[in-house]
């Protein structure tokens, strides 16, 4: 789908803040109501727009560790792949799975309250994950950039 100047101002100003009324994003990238509101329904029926979240602040909600977690698996057919994939899904800790290239095979990013909390995991369910051969955690220090907004051109 080709998107012009108007659908990516409109993609930017969402990630900004999903909460705009369309009268006011129709406003902001300069389009009538109607049009602006098509455009938006173009966008999530072409599955550009996802959905729309509210973020939350790890720090006030007292899930203040981050940890990334390197996954090496024992057994590279789509089987173990896919029991492993289904596994993550059922661990709440674990906000982020991506497959990765080079000599592991995914990355994981969990969030926890305590390095205690992090432990507990680690022996009671990540583990005991389908296939694992080995896990490397990495702790985050600090955070020095969040972003949720992709970096669209144009």
């Amino acid at each position: 789908m080709k998107l012009d100047k108007f659908d990516k101002q409109i993609l930017r100003t969402l990630q900004q803040n999903a909460t705009i009324s369309m009268a006011e994003l129709s406003v902001h990238v300069g389009l009538s109501h109607t049009p602006c509101w098509r455009r938006v329904k173009r966008l999530e029926s072409e599955g550009i727009i996802l959905r729309k979240v509210t973020l939350l602040s790890n720090k006030k909600l007292n899930l203040g560790v981050s940890v990334f977690i390197y996954v090496s698996l024992k057994n590279h057919d789509e089987g173990a792949l896919n029991k492993f994939e289904s596994a993550v899904q059922d661990i709440d800790e674990i906000v982020e799975c991506h497959t990765t290239s080079g000599d592991k095979d995914y990355l994981l990013k969990v969030v926890v309250e305590s390095i205690e909390e992090y432990e507990h995991l680690l022996k009671s369910k990540l583990t005991h994950l389908p296939n694992v051969d080995h896990l490397s955690s990495t702790f985050a220090l600090k955070q020095v950039k969040y972003t949720t907004e992709l970096p669209i051109k144009g």
